[in-house]
């Protein structure tokens, strides 16, 4: 792998924005594995600029983008000097599609170029992007763009990426590239696809860049030998994440039971056969519920490089979640009060997901009936076969007459939420709705969230990144990186 050492500790990749560029980048410093989150990257950089790009940082790195034309084009749509009005919504941008537009191809290189671009500058630490499965039709140009500014590695997880590894080894290339697109309703033999040219994009022959690790994200040693045996490339590694890790979840093994509470019950089929991964010969980390010293102990001993820590640095000062959410989530865990749901139907996706009980978000069921559906964003959507062939798009989240219209199930809709939205709250990128309100958060975290207060030093009400990663490490040989002056 590229990272030498490997690193002890890998930064949880959470999306959308919070493991943005600045923690990625206070995480690399100090010597580990800085990860940026890929998700809705085009959406993020149109928003910030709205907002007026606060401290100038997304015209610095566009001013960076390689490929003539693009920033000025991407300033000239969005960029608000002073920021829009707060009353204002956010100006819409395309919605992703299999076909994209020019400008939403545009927007989404540049948007991870600006975000691995912004977590490398000033240093050589490694740097990685997060990526989820499930959300498909972005992955292709999004990729280019982690790699045009030099992403150390790809993870990615919230399903089986088998065709990744050959994909990124066509764009280091400047190979044109494809990816299947799931499709319900489809019957077998047919084929959707979304695909990319690095040359067209670049208006001529495409540069050749340099191939990222790539890191698979499982829940089963099945699922890595499976990769590891058909992925499309080279596989470099594996993360094991159990239930208790943040945001998306891999479902109960067989039926999916339920707890009185209502959430999914893990049981022993549910845990991975370490031994087995081991005995794929490829370096894995631990994730879920590793954020002490002697649970990274423990993973070291069971032949792990490290873990893979998200919740802890969630609310530490470097990370995009909304500065008074993070107050708010410290509070409540100095008291005791900080609790998680992992809600089997919350995601869009269909993925287990945990969420963050809090009130005002939609985590609390009036704020969540009070909300009007609607789906604007829309990466979250499905694709369905419509009677004439042709692709249709549908999500359990929006109104529940369009679902039923399209062919869905209305029971499909039921307790479904607006991740989307939700996830652009929950860093300060809210769209003002009809009624001039702002669209609620919906914050995930891992079980840890309980005690993350245990990282604020006596009398402080933050922490930073370097404090977690100070204390992850204090049972172990590895040190940190001195502190920049």
């Amino acid at each position: 792998m590229k990272c030498d050492p490997l690193p002890t500790i890998i930064q949880g990749g959470m999306g959308a924005g919070v493991s943005g560029w600045s923690l990625a980048r206070a995480v690399s410093l100090a010597g580990q594995l800085g990860v940026v989150s890929g998700t809705a990257m085009d959406l993020i950089l149109a928003r910030r600029l709205q907002l007026g790009d606060p401290g100038r940082h997304m015209r610095r790195a566009l001013e960076r983008f390689p490929i003539p034309g693009v920033a000025q084009r991407i300033l000239d749509a969005y960029f608000v000097p002073g920021g829009k009005p707060k009353s204002k919504p956010f100006k819409a941008k395309p919605v992703p599609s299999e076909k994209p537009s020019r400008h939403l191809q545009e927007l989404l290189v540049a948007g991870n170029f600006v975000e691995v671009f912004l977590a490398k500058e000033g240093h050589d630490g490694p740097v990685g992007i997060n990526y989820l499965e499930k959300i498909q039709l972005p992955t292709l140009p999004s990729l280019y763009g982690a790699m045009l500014a030099g992403a150390t590695c790809v993870l990615i997880g919230a399903g089986i990426p088998r065709a990744i590894p050959g994909v990124l080894d066509r764009l280091a290339e400047g190979q044109p590239v494809e990816l299947s697109i799931e499709v319900q309703d489809a019957d077998r033999g047919d084929e959707f696809t979304t695909r990319f040219d690095p040359a067209s994009f670049c208006g001529g022959e495409a540069p050749k860049l340099d191939r990222p690790d790539f890191l698979a994200i499982i829940s089963s040693a099945t699922l890595g030998t499976m990769l590891k045996r058909r992925a499309t490339g080279r596989v470099d590694g594996f993360i094991v994440e159990g239930p208790t890790a943040g945001g998306h979840n891999a479902p109960p093994r067989g039926r999916l039971p339920l707890s009185v509470a209502g959430e999914p019950v893990y049981g022993d089929r549910d845990v991975s056969d370490l031994e087995a991964v081991k005995a794929l010969g490829l370096p894995f980390w631990l994730a879920g519920s590793y954020a002490e010293p002697e649970r990274i102990a423990e993973a070291l001993r069971a032949g792990a490089a490290g873990v893979q820590v998200g919740t802890a640095f969630a609310y530490c000062e470097e990370s995009g979640l909304d500065a008074d959410f993070k107050a708010r989530v410290l509070a409540m865990s100095r008291a005791g009060k900080a609790r998680v749901f992992t809600d089997p139907v919350a995601s869009p996706t269909g993925f287990p997901f945990k969420v963050l009980q809090m009130e005002d978000t939609l985590s609390d069921p009036a704020t969540y009936e009070k909300r009007v559906r609607l789906c604007d964003l829309r990466y979250l959507r499905h694709a369905y076969k419509k009677a004439d062939g042709k692709l249709g798009w549908r999500c359990p989240a929006e109104p529940v007459r369009d679902y039923v219209q399209k062919g869905g199930d209305e029971r499909d809709t039921r307790g479904r939420k607006c991740a989307c939205n939700g996830l652009m709250a929950n860093i300060g990128l809210a769209q003002v709705i009809k009624s001039g309100e702002l669209e609620k958060p919906l914050i995930t975290s891992g079980d840890d969230v309980v005690n993350v207060a245990r990282f604020l030093k006596p009398g402080a009400s933050s922490y930073r990144a370097i404090d977690v990663i100070k204390y992850l490490l204090s049972g172990t040989r590895a040190t940190t990186r001195p502190e920049p002056a």
